[in-house]
């Protein structure tokens, strides 16, 4: 076969969600306003939790670095996204295409782990609270969090150099609006089992590792949880893991849909609306989740505001 020469053709193409100009527009228009709504929802949760002292715990520790992993990954993919909607250039390098990948596959992975520490730290917290301070120590939280980074870049690596011994033939067209696994595998010419085996083990491993932990953390606070007499205090306890209860489904939800199935059955509808919504939406969703749901963002952001009025009157 005619393998693409990437000295003379550097460039993929992607051809994004739609042909029709006037639903390119439309799209266009939404997926700015939400990441607009991306990147001020998690740099506003992100300063107040900065900013506010009583926030200073190993809930909003974690809870910080999860709005910068979305903000990040959002930004990885839509703004290369409403370029390709907002103009004819569809183009993107090779190059430019697996450092895409690999930092959306880094930044995704990487949030699997921290949601499942997050799921641990509630767990510690309803299940041994008398201990939670020591357990929970600072030094325990960013060994949680390095961890979770030095997995995700495993997995990222991983999933790069398996990528990387790819031959892409005849076809420089990616039926996708960004670079991921799927659409370059089912692009490739190559003979893609063995590659498809190994990204599906650890793809499939970095979910499974996360979801066990995650499980096992809920199943230990339900069963905590209904030994609790009063009906207020049951409230109080589920209310405290509501937020990253609802999170863990959305993100868990479409990821499962989108990667754990053969990439060569990639189809441009459902996968595609799958990955608008775990790429562009769930970024967004995530700060409105927690903080509409959490009195204590709301206290907070209402004493920072108080505070800071303070300050300008003085």
């Amino acid at each position: 076969m005619n393998t693409l020469n990437y000295t003379n053709h550097p460039d993929f193409i992607l051809m994004g969600l739609t042909d029709s100009k006037k639903i390119q527009l439309v799209l266009s228009v939404l997926f700015l306003l939400i990441y607009m709504v991306t990147v001020l929802g998690n740099l506003g949760m992100i300063l107040v939790i900065r900013l506010d002292v009583q926030l200073h715990t190993p809930m909003y520790f974690f809870l910080t670095h999860l709005s910068f992993l979305d903000l990040s990954y959002s930004t990885v993919i839509t703004p290369k996204t409403l370029e390709n909607l907002l103009t004819s250039t569809k183009n993107i390098s090779y190059r430019g295409c697996f450092t895409q990948m690999y930092f959306f596959v880094l930044l995704a992975a990487t949030e699997c782990f921290l949601l499942s520490s997050m799921a641990y730290d509630r767990y510690i917290a309803i299940c041994n609270p008398l201990h939670y301070s020591v357990v929970m120590s600072s030094k325990f939280c960013s060994a949680l969090l390095t961890g979770s980074y030095v997995f995700g870049a495993v997995d990222s690596t991983v999933n790069m150099l398996c990528m990387g011994t790819l031959d892409f033939c005849n076809s420089n067209v990616i039926h996708d609006f960004f670079c991921d696994t799927s659409p370059l595998i089912a692009l490739s010419c190559s003979n893609t089992h063995d590659i498809e085996l190994i990204i599906f083990i650890f793809a499939g491993s970095t979910l499974l590792l996360s979801l066990i932990t995650i499980s096992a953390s809920y199943m230990s606070i339900l069963s905590t949880v209904l030994k609790i007499n009063s009906t207020s205090g049951k409230k109080k306890a589920f209310s405290t893991c509501a937020s990253h209860i609802l999170a863990v489904t959305i993100y868990y939800g479409t990821m499962i849909f989108t990667h754990l199935k053969s990439n060569k059955t990639f189809s441009l509808g459902k996968d595609q609306v799958a990955s608008v919504f775990y790429t562009i939406v769930i970024p967004m969703l995530n700060p409105l989740i927690y903080s509409l749901r959490n009195k204590e963002v709301k206290y907070a952001v209402s004493r920072v505001i108080k505070k800071r009025g303070r300050a300008l009157d003085n």
